[in-house]
């Protein structure tokens, strides 16, 4: 495993370890577990940096492989996937748009299974890596907006932060419908 691999690997071990931490507040009375919230905020940080890292180990050391652009985008996912459904249960996000986002990351892991068939590695694509971006906002906004709600302070504005979550997630999963019609056009055109 490379080091570019490694750093895509702390994200799949990470996605748990913060869904577990996430939730631990819901098992105690309100305010006990305040400690979580920047503990949360150093793993979500730490784990899109480790995305960020694992490129540039991958092109600084030559060790982009066929591997790579399908491990990283899943690592990715499997994060993303997490956050959400954490914002669902809390009534961030509407489900809806979660199912939505859920059928476009399997509908382009099916298309890059069929595609390895073929004998293509499919990597991930502008459109991807600007869904990823809006994810990534999407996602602290809505932090933000638990983290005020969890402390209680600037009460008044949790409902701002919460639309602005909820309008950035809008966004990003225009983004990941959009990204996923523009993998199934690049299939189409391999076929």
């Amino acid at each position: 495993m490379t080091l570019a691999d490694k750093f895509t690997l702390s994200r799949l071990i990470i996605a748990p370890v913060f869904f577990a931490i996430y939730q631990l507040p819901s098992f105690f009375p309100a305010g006990q577990m305040l400690w979580t919230i920047p503990l949360l905020w150093l793993i979500a940080i730490f784990a899109e940096l480790t995305d960020f890292f694992d490129g540039v180990a991958a092109r600084k050391r030559n060790e982009i492989s066929d591997f790579g652009k399908i491990f990283d985008p899943f690592a990715d996912t499997l994060l993303h996937v997490t956050y959400f459904l954490c914002f669902v249960i809390e009534g961030i996000f509407p489900a809806f748009l979660f199912l939505l986002v859920l059928y476009r990351e399997f509908g382009v892991l099916f298309i890059r299974n069929l595609m390895m068939k073929k004998g293509i590695t499919m990597g991930a694509r502008l459109g991807g890596k600007i869904k990823t971006v809006t994810y990534v906002v999407a996602a602290a906004f809505a932090f933000l907006a638990v983290s005020v709600q969890r402390f209680g302070v600037l009460d008044n504005l949790y409902p701002v932060i919460k639309n602005v979550a909820l309008a950035v997630f809008v966004i990003s999963v225009i983004f990941s419908i959009a990204s996923f019609i523009d993998y199934i056009l690049v299939y189409r055109k391999a076929r």
